[in-house]
């Protein structure tokens, strides 16, 4: 696999840091020649818990679809690790999957075919919805919709913008600051 994209933040990337990246990447190539473009990055934070403090970010771009891993550990190579294990398991589902529907002759639903040997032993996964809820929607601010959540004890909450009229979504991040999705008008 060629990395796009290899980015630090508030840490050098150094050649040893590149090599390392790009070596434990390169093992998910067995799993997919598909992958169409990668982002990989660093970042050192200044946090409490130390085990948290490096941070590796993987997104990897696959014919319909985003693989994406996040990965936090008091050393960086360790957190590399881990983030290309995450990786290394949701391409084998991802393959899984398209062979699959491959099997069913359902190829159209996945643009091009993933280029390694079958995989016996891994368990496809088929999310299914267990929970419907419907609720009335009032307009309010992202600040109100984070108050709303934190009343509720939810880590998310799904509100009608008063700003903009559109349907927002505020959020708790790891960092246990809020973030805010909005779609664009």
């Amino acid at each position: 696999m060629h990395i796009y994209k290899l980015a630090g933040r508030n840490v050098e990337v150094t050649e040893a840091l590149r090599d390392y990246v790009e070596n434990k990447l390169t093992r998910l190539d067995r799993y997919s020649s598909q992958i169409t473009d990668a982002r990989v990055t660093l970042t050192v934070r200044d946090v409490r818990d130390a085990g948290r403090r490096n941070r590796v970010e993987v997104q990897l771009n696959v014919p319909h679809g985003i693989i994406r891993a996040e990965e936090h550990h008091a050393d960086m190579y360790a957190a590399i690790d881990h983030a290309s294990d995450v990786l290394e398991r949701q391409l084998r589902k991802f393959k899984t999957r398209y062979l699959k529907q491959r099997e069913d002759g359902n190829e159209a639903d996945i643009a091009s075919p993933m280029s390694a040997p079958p995989i016996d032993d891994v368990t496809e996964f088929r999310p299914e919805i267990v929970r419907q809820k419907s609720f009335e929607m009032r307009p309010m601010t992202p600040e109100d919709a984070a108050a709303q959540m934190e009343a509720l004890g939810h880590d998310f909450y799904v509100f009608l913008s008063a700003k903009t009229g559109g349907c927002g979504v505020v959020y708790r991040r790891k960092d246990g600051h809020y973030g805010l999705i909005e779609p664009k008008t």
